[in-house]
Parts: C-alpha cells; structure tokens; sequence
C-alpha cells in the first residue's frame, strides 16, 4: 500500500489517474495525455511510482535502440490505508482534498478544450445532494453503490465503450434537524 506522501504528490496523482481503468500506457502515452508535464519530471515521477509498486512494467519493446516499457497501476498498491489516513493532520487533509480537486479541474478543462463539447450526450454531469441518512443508512448506500459499480469495474476496453472518470465526494452537512 502506497503512503499518502507517495500518491499525493501532483504529477504522480496525474499519472496514477491517467492509468485508472486497467489502461497500459507508455512514457510516450503518458506524455501524450499529461502535455504540461516536462518529460524529465514524468520519467522520474513513474520510476517512483514503480519502485513503491504503485505501477508495475507488462511489457518492453526496443525503439530505435532504446527500450520502451508499458505501465499498469497496481490497485491494491495505490490506496492509502485508514491508518495513514487516520494519523494525517488537517493541513494534510486539505492538501490531499486540493490535489483531488486539482485533478478534476484539469480534467474538466481537458474536456472543455474538445472540438465538440455536448455535456448531454457525453453524459456529464455535476450536482449536490443533500440526503438525510442515519450511519447504518449510510453504510447501505455504501454498499449499494459498490455494488452497482462492481460489474462495471471489470469492463474491458472495446469498440464502443468510453472511458468515463466517476469522482465522488462525502462530507457531512451540519448537524442541524429540520
């Protein structure tokens, strides 16, 4: 399991979500979808990845005397545990929490940058919710959600299926009672 340290850093958090979906990419991939990551700092960022086994090499191929490696994230190794989570201070927090938001404000740039943005039929959305749960409630709907993703989880890459980033965000609203 990787350290909070380790993923929460900006260029690896882009790298590791770059690769989420069972996608295998290469440097020059990765290069492709993080353009305003020098290539120096990207190469440097997925050795540490790949020596904390964050990300694992599937495969090598020679390029013009050169050997190009192709990387897949380790889920299980790109988790941070509760007990990290646990001991981390508040400051640590709000960068962890800055970091993710920062990802996602990039992405959606990213997405906005397209020759032919329609939120509608690309199935984009963001909104709030305020739900009223008790913590068992809560728990359930944990579940609940799991296991609607779960199937879907395994998806593989084919014709026809889009990669899509589902973000989600859980805070406690205030504890005032209508």
């Amino acid at each position: 399991m990787a350290t909070a340290a380790l993923l929460l850093h900006p260029v690896r958090l882009q790298i590791v979500e770059a690769l989420l979906g069972d996608r295998a990419l290469t440097i020059s991939e990765l290069q492709a979808e993080l353009p305003e990551v020098p290539a120096a700092s990207l190469y440097r960022q997925v050795n540490r990845l790949v020596k904390a086994g964050v990300l694992s090499v599937v495969a090598e191929r020679r390029v013009r005397g050169a050997v190009e490696r192709t990387y897949v994230l380790r889920q299980s190794a790109a988790a941070i545990s509760t007990d990290e989570l646990a001991k981390m201070s508040a400051q640590d927090h709000r960068q962890a929490f800055l970091a993710f938001i920062a990802g996602l404000i990039r992405d959606f740039d990213h997405y906005l940058e397209r020759d032919r943005v329609d939120l509608v039929r690309d199935g984009v959305s963001y909104r709030l919710l305020a739900l009223w749960l008790t913590d068992k409630e809560l728990t359930e709907l944990g579940r609940d959600i799991f296991s609607a993703l779960q199937p879907r989880l395994a998806n593989a890459p084919k014709r026809g299926r889009k990669r899509r980033i589902l973000a989600t965000i859980l805070l406690p609203g205030s504890d005032v009672t209508a």
